[in-house]
């Protein structure tokens, strides 16, 4: 299996469990949303709270120029050492979520 072959792998298998995450305050379930040739992977909440609907991003990673790119990252811990710990190496996550002038001080990669 070639690297961006493994690390679609990757996502998909560290992304999967938050499918199955039940939440006490609102009644809402996750999809996900995983497209290998565009290389978008998503998990999306769906449902309703006290407030009123709920529907958005709780995790969005992409595939750019052979980079892993954490677009958004809902989680109370972060997926980026997830990722890590997976086997994919520091210096091909993007922490996209942060702007451009902070990334050099994540020990991820700039871009």
């Amino acid at each position: 299996m070639d690297r961006l072959e493994t690390y679609r792998q990757t996502i998909q298998d560290i992304l999967k469990p938050y499918g199955n995450i039940s939440y006490a305050n609102v009644d809402a379930c996750n999809y996900l949303a995983f497209d290998s040739k565009t290389d978008q992977y998503l998990v999306v909440s769906v449902g309703w709270s006290k407030e009123g609907r709920v529907h958005g991003c709780l995790i969005h990673v992409s595939i750019q120029d052979g980079k892993v790119w954490i677009q958004r990252d809902g989680t109370q811990d972060g997926i980026a050492n997830e990722l890590v710990q997976a086997g994919i190496p520091k210096e091909d996550i993007v922490l996209g979520f942060h702007e451009p002038e902070i990334r050099p001080h994540t020990g991820f990669a700039v871009a």
